[in-house]
């Protein structure tokens, strides 16, 4: 894991890289309070868009900067085998108490317990894979 990773040329930072068997995870922390929830406006005669509330609170934002920072990862691994995802993990939501976590626009929204499960899966990359991902995105954002 990375902790608080400076973007080059840019006064904003990365939350948390993960690493793991199963890719790369950006995840940006939030400790907002209320439930979190995907909401999907137009279709038949209107675009369909998507937003994500917490509460009342709209964090569509959120989602267009994570997609950002996965992009920005993927650009300094320059590696399309290695799967880089983009999540928003919120700490003090109000998460139902079965299912709970969604995606938005390849974004996934989830919670502290649920992420560590979703991280902790096997996947194809060895120990080794890791480990040079692991350097190349420490030199490619160092700490803020």
């Amino acid at each position: 894991m990375l902790h608080d990773r400076g973007i080059p040329g840019s006064r904003a930072n990365l939350d948390h890289l993960v690493v793991c068997p199963t890719g790369v995870f950006v995840v940006d922390a939030k400790r907002y309070q209320g439930r979190p929830r995907r909401v999907v406006e137009g279709g038949l005669f209107t675009p369909r868009t998507e937003k994500l509330l917490v509460g009342r609170r709209d964090c569509t934002k959120l989602v267009e900067a994570g997609l950002k920072q996965a992009e920005l990862v993927r650009e300094a691994l320059s590696d399309d085998a290695v799967e880089v995802r983009s999540v928003l993990c919120f700490v003090e939501a109000d998460w139902p108490l079965l299912g709970g976590d969604f995606v938005v626009r390849d974004v996934t929204v989830t919670w502290p317990r649920k992420l560590a499960v979703t991280i902790d899966r096997p996947g194809p990359l060895t120990e080794e894979q890791i480990a040079a991902l692991h350097q190349r995105l420490a030199t490619a954002f160092p700490p803020a």
